[in-house]
């Protein structure tokens, strides 16, 4: 199964970003194969609509489940429809390393 995190930017020592739509970096990690893919957010700096935005590209990589830490109502909206699993932490102190060793085990 594919999942993104939001991240503070690339790598995995980087910390959890609590934003979904203006999230910094994303990770994309794959549990069938344990890797790790980081893509920059580029939609961070649009005026409105980042979330529905995001979630095209979600949809697109062929994500099941996004940690975040809030989702805005469309970015919800679009992520229920396409039956894609959300994860909301609320911690932002830790790392995407950590968040990922706490889904393995």
């Amino acid at each position: 199964m594919k999942t993104i995190i939001t991240a503070t930017g690339k790598g995995e020592e980087k910390l959890f970003d609590l934003r979904f739509g203006r999230a910094a970096w994303f990770c994309i990690y794959d549990d069938e194969t344990d890797n790790m893919e980081f893509f920059e957010n580029k939609h961070v700096d649009v005026p409105s609509g980042a979330g529905g935005k995001v979630v095209e590209e979600v949809v697109e990589l062929g994500v099941s489940r996004v940690i975040s830490g809030d989702f805005g109502p469309k970015a919800k909206d679009l992520l229920e429809k396409f039956d894609i699993q959300m994860v909301i932490l609320k911690d932002d102190r830790r790392t995407i390393k950590e968040i990922v060793e706490n889904f393995k085990s």
